[in-house]
Formats: C-alpha cells, structure tokens, sequence
C-alpha cells in the first residue's frame, strides 16, 4: 500500500498500523534529528498534496480484512513531515471513527495548533501526541530549525488552548538533542511552559536512529533518566522515556504481523519492507518485530541484494545498523517473470 504501513509494534502503542499522508516529505520544521531526513523547503501552508480519496480507499481495503483489522491495537496518523498540513486530515479522522471501534492516535509537531481549524479537526482522535523540544527561541532554532514565519510563543498558546479543548489524551513528547536544548534553562522553560497544559504524560526522548545531522547527538541514559525524575517531580505528571537498548520499541507480539505476511511473495515482502524504512530508519530487529522472518539474521539475508543493489542504505549509528531507502526504486517484477514459490 502506498499510505499504509506496518502494524509497527511501538512501545507507546502497542501494534500500531502507521496511516502515512504524504508521500514525500512536507513540513514546517527542518528538524536536525528527523528519521525522514532533511527538507527540500519548508511549507507551512495547508494543502492537499495527497488525495484524500487515495487515503481513504486504502483504510477502507484493509479495515474489510477482519483478520488483518483484530491484528493491531490502535491507527496512528503520521507523516513524513507534518500530518496537519493535509487539508483533508479532519475528513480521514471522521472517516476512520466511522468504520472503526479501534483507538485513534495522531502525532503532531503542534505548529499549526495555532489554528482553531486545526484544533477542531483533531476532536475525533483518542490519543493526540504533539511535540514540543524546545520552549526558548534559542533552542526551538537550533533544534527544530522552524519556517521564518512560524512563532514559538504562538506555538506553546496554540498547544496551550488545545490541551484545555481536548477531552481525550494528550501525550507530550520532547525529543532532547546533547548540548542544544537539554541544559538547566531549558528544562525551566519547558516546565514553565507545560504548566498551564491539561496533558496526561510525557514522552521525553533523544536521538536513537540516525540523523541528517551529524550534530544531532543524543543524551546518555543516565541524563535522560535524570531529567525524567526531575521533570517529573516538577510537573506531577509521568515521564517515559526510553530504555538503554535505543530500539523505542517494544518487541510486541509477533502473531498479528506473522499471519499479514504469510501468504507475501519475497519481492512483495521486500517492497512491503522498502515502504517501511522509506518512513524512518530500521534495525533488523525492528524489522523482525514487524515481519516475523525467523530472527535478525533471516532479516539481513533478505535484505542484503537490495544493499548491493543500492536500493537500500546501511549505516550504523550508536552501535547498531539501520537500513535506510536510498532514492532508487524498488522494481516489481515484469509480468512475464515466474512466480517465486
């Protein structure tokens, strides 16, 4: 599918099938740590860059599989960039509580929560996670390197207003970057900021995966913890964060996913894959976890054609190696090839 991925099993979320609304990246951040690498421009207009009818038709495939459907926990609306710059976000919302009892997340960078448009279209979701890095223009710039016309006081009223606004849960997330916008002040401003907030926790969080930037460097644990405790303690509110092994995943249970790809083709498996680490990078544990092969190492024998193929790129950040899309398509196979069996 070309706006459905995985179910990916999140340690926030369980087994989340991902709704992807563009697709290519569009966004009103350049973010130094962003997993769906750097910006060509910097859009910070609403538009339709994706047709919604496109979106919805594939919710309405799979939603008609019951067994794919039981298969997952909860949706998650995201985008390689920001989801509320689609104009047909509030319909595709609608449209998944209709045909579905399943819980609705949705992931924002809360810049356009500025817009009481915006605000209103989110009100069908359960699980609203937008983020917030950075409470000091200093650290938002260096950090999120925003569009010139985006305001960080605006930004925090904007997230302000929604979280009083908004029945249902809001889960914080604050991405810490080593010497950008973790110091002392910072974390003053952000619980300064985070005060007058009707949220439920806070996902605080550094750089796991590899980074555009190369000065993206991430917190220890060992900080991470600490700032957690201290934040904690500031607002009364609790603060997750990840543990040392830097997945951000939870292994989950590998029957849902094991029954979706049973029946796959490898070409169709490997495609399947190529949509995924098109949309962040992936460790083949990450993919074993999604994909149920017969363990990492069953992962990278599949993979290792399309590394030499150039269609995906292998890197290693913090000790662990990722797979990456390069810019080459992946081919499907012409209709006079022979079935794989």
């Amino acid at each position: 599918m070309k706006y459905i991925f995985g179910p990916v099993h999140s340690r926030r979320l369980g087994r989340s099938l991902g709704i992807d609304l563009f697709s290519k990246k569009l966004c009103n951040l350049n973010c130094i740590y962003c997993e769906a690498g750097a910006n060509a421009a910097l859009v910070n207009k609403r538009g339709l860059a994706t047709p919604t009818r496109e979106i919805i038709a594939e919710i309405n495939t799979f939603c008609s599989d019951v067994a794919r459907l039981d298969s997952i926990d909860v949706f998650t609306v995201t985008a390689k960039g920001e989801p509320t710059l689609h104009l047909g976000l509030g319909e595709i919302l609608l449209h998944l509580k209709k045909i579905t009892s399943k819980p609705l997340a949705i992931l924002t960078n809360s810049t356009t929560l500025t817009q009481a448009s915006v605000r209103d279209e989110l009100m069908p979701a359960d699980i609203v996670i937008p983020s917030l890095d950075a409470a000091r223009q200093e650290s938002f710039s260096a950090v999120n390197r925003p569009a010139s016309s985006l305001d960080l006081d605006a930004i925090i009223d904007g997230l302000t207003r929604f979280s009083q606004q908004f029945p249902q849960q809001i889960w914080l997330e604050i991405l810490l970057v080593r010497g950008l916008n973790d110091s002392p002040e910072d974390m003053e401003a952000l619980q300064a900021a985070i005060a007058p907030m009707r949220i439920d926790r806070i996902q605080l969080n550094t750089v796991l995966r590899p980074p555009p930037e190369a000065t993206a460097l991430p917190l220890s644990h060992d900080r991470l913890r600490a700032i957690a405790a201290s934040m904690e303690k500031a607002t009364g509110l609790p603060v997750d964060y990840p543990e040392p092994s830097g997945t951000g995943h939870a292994s989950g249970s590998p029957t849902s996913a094991r029954h979706q790809f049973r029946h796959s083709s490898p070409d169709a498996l490997r495609e399947e894959i190529v949509n995924m680490v098109q949309r962040r990078p992936c460790s083949a544990a990450d993919l074993e976890r999604v994909f149920q092969l017969g363990g990492p190492e069953q992962v990278e024998q599949l993979l290792e054609p399309l590394v030499k193929t150039r269609i995906l790129h292998r890197s290693v950040h913090a000790g662990t190696r990722y797979y990456q899309a390069s810019s080459i398509p992946l081919e499907r196979p012409s209709s006079t090839s022979k079935p794989d069996r």
